[in-house]
């Protein structure tokens, strides 16, 4: 049977028909789908990690207890995973451990480009590189016995249009994988410096066998045509090239490390020019070049953003085809927060008040963005506490009164509550605002440990925001209805004032989640009332909109918060359709 599957859904079934029984993540896309689908399989122990190290080192401990485990993340959730994916490249596995990245060219949705490819190098652990849905599902299958025939793990890296692309997929029964026995082996398993140095042998010994197995794995295809031009690629590049290039001969790697060299060579020589077409970095390239052999890349071919077969045609051939030409530009729609979003007046107090905050990576983010403008850094999960921190360090005790941190409350279990105890602890006056919407709103609506539920819907505890900065001694802890922003500023105001650590935290559902019910019937404007101030318009909600004398609100997007009432002046916004 044949299915229509996202790529991220068939890394899913692939480790089902591999019979994995374990499998961890921290969502972001464009990974998030591959563990919701996995969640879905029942033979399968599924969890949404507090972040992507602990994700793997859970997978860790699994594999190494006897059972094929997927480990799912996109490419900068690798750097906070990159302490246990190294530690574990020496002493190896025991069931198969598959670890699935999925970069993000042109940064949709992330804060940098990354190519996962330098990580396998780095940690001498083999890279898979699936090109389209079918070859997710059968790479998947084909890296669990990939990782228990050479003991280690192994990384599948997928890209953000592999990832959310669909194609055919045939399926597949699941096999019946026995729990492997477990092999309690300190030798193997403790790497401490004695251990390790000899680990670091059979890590090279390793490495050694790969490369003779890339040599005939069928991973890696040759396509012989024309000889004139030859094309060695990998990935979704592989099915652009193929448009522009219909007729060349091509090397396609799905093993991309460690390289097949000696079918590199014979390759190279056979073909006239040879050109290697990969996304982001020149990894291929370099390599290929240090062996002396002569190929055209990233000369001509661009390092930044996703490749198409009109940049590769431009890029390569030089011409492009006719772009079809819009008869009227259409409205670019800026980022903004939802309708109803409760972070909104939050930010509106925090910009009236003039304060610096030091922002994290989540919906949240958007305040930094006109009308709001409320946010001053935001470099990476979890940084926004030990940043504001570092700002009171820099610039002194009195600059916390004029100074907070924000963080959403999945980004605050991923890495922020380490930055809040360290606070505490080197006896910082940093007020921390945590906006707590309830879920991981950013990647779709997953769970987190506050939202009370696990990833496959069942009940799971709650750990309690007020509980934990009570226990690690934080005094001043503030829980305040976000939609109250008279409130906000007023305790807002307290906290930022006083000499120690303070938390405040905002709570209202995001009204976008299913179990939220803080959706009410939508605003209106009577226009008698309505003098044209705009000060409504101030928060940024897209159901308000200014007709050149009078406001309107749509009351399709409208979802009834009442946060603009607040701001109005003149009791022009009523409750009810128009």
């Amino acid at each position: 049977m044949r299915k229509l599957m996202l790529g991220n859904e068939a890394i899913a079934r692939g480790a089902y028909e591999a019979g994995a029984t374990v499998a961890t993540a921290y969502p972001g896309t464009p990974s998030t789908e591959i563990t919701e689908n996995v969640a879905r399989y029942e033979e399968i122990d599924t969890e949404w990690s507090v972040n992507e190290k602990v994700a793997l080192e859970v997978g860790i401990g699994s594999s190494i207890a006897g059972a094929r485990t997927l480990v799912s993340m996109k490419h900068v959730g690798l750097n906070v995973a990159a302490d246990p994916l190294m530690s574990v490249s020496y002493p190896g596995v025991n069931a198969g451990l598959v670890i699935a990245v999925a970069d993000d060219p042109s940064q949709h949705s992330s804060q940098n480009e990354q190519d996962t490819r330098y990580y396998g190098r780095f940690g001498k652990i083999p890279v898979l590189e699936p090109a389209d849905s079918q070859e997710c599902k059968d790479f998947v299958k084909k890296a669990f016995k990939l990782s228990e025939d050479f003991d280690t793990p192994v990384i599948v890296r997928i890209n953000t249009r592999i990832s959310h692309s669909r194609g055919l997929v045939e399926l597949e029964d699941r096999i019946d994988f026995e729990l492997k026995e477990y092999d309690q082996n300190p030798n193997k398993y403790i790497v401490a410096p004695a251990v390790a140095k000899k680990r670091r042998v059979v890590a090279e010994e390793r490495l050694a066998k790969l490369k003779e197995f890339a040599e005939d794995s069928e991973l890696n295809q040759v396509e012989y045509d024309k000889k004139d031009v030859g094309i060695i690629t990998s990935g979704v590049a592989y099915h652009h090239s193929k448009e522009v290039f219909e007729d060349a001969s091509f090397l396609k790697l799905g093993l991309s490390y460690p390289l097949p060299q000696k079918m590199i060579e014979d390759f190279v020589n056979q073909c006239e020019t040879v050109y290697v077409i990969e996304e982001l970095e020149p990894i291929f390239e370099e390599q290929i070049k240090s062996w002396g052999l002569e190929v055209i890349g990233k000369d001509v071919l661009p390092t930044i953003g996703e490749l198409n077969p009109a940049i590769i045609r431009e890029a390569v051939l030089g011409n492009t085809k006719e772009k079809l030409e819009l008869e009227q530009e259409f409205p670019i729609r800026p980022a903004v927060l939802c309708p109803g979003c409760h972070h909104r007046g939050v930010f509106y107090i925090l910009k009236k008040l003039k304060l610096h905050v030091s922002g994290d990576i989540g919906c949240y983010t958007l305040g930094a963005f006109p009308p709001l403008q409320a946010m001053d850094t935001c470099i990476c999960m979890g940084a926004s506490v030990g940043m504001a921190f570092g700002f009171e360090k820099a610039r002194g005790k009195e600059f916390a009164k004029k100074s907070v941190a924000v963080i959403g409350d999945s980004t605050f279990w991923h890495t922020g509550v380490n930055g809040l105890i360290d606070l505490v602890y080197n006896q910082g006056n940093t007020t921390v605002i945590i906006l707590d919407n309830s879920t991981t709103a950013m990647t779709g609506h997953q769970e987190n440990p506050s939202t009370g539920y696990n990833v496959k819907g069942g009940k799971a505890p709650n750990i309690s925001f007020e509980k934990l900065g009570k226990s690690i001694g934080i005094e001043r802890v503030r829980t305040i209805d976000a939609y109250e922003i008279d409130e906000v500023e007023r305790i807002v105001k307290e906290e930022t004032a006083t000499e120690e650590p303070s938390l405040i935290i905002t709570k209202k559902p995001c009204v976008l989640h299913k179990r939220a019910d803080v959706i009410n019937d939508p605003l209106n404007i009577e226009g008698d009332l309505c003098t044209g101030c705009k000060k409504c318009l101030d928060i940024g909600c897209p159901a308000i909109s200014f007709t050149g004398e009078t406001v309107k609100i749509n009351e399709t997007l409208c979802v009834g918060c009442e946060l603009c009432t607040e701001m109005c002046n003149f009791d022009a916004i009523k409750k009810g359709a128009n």
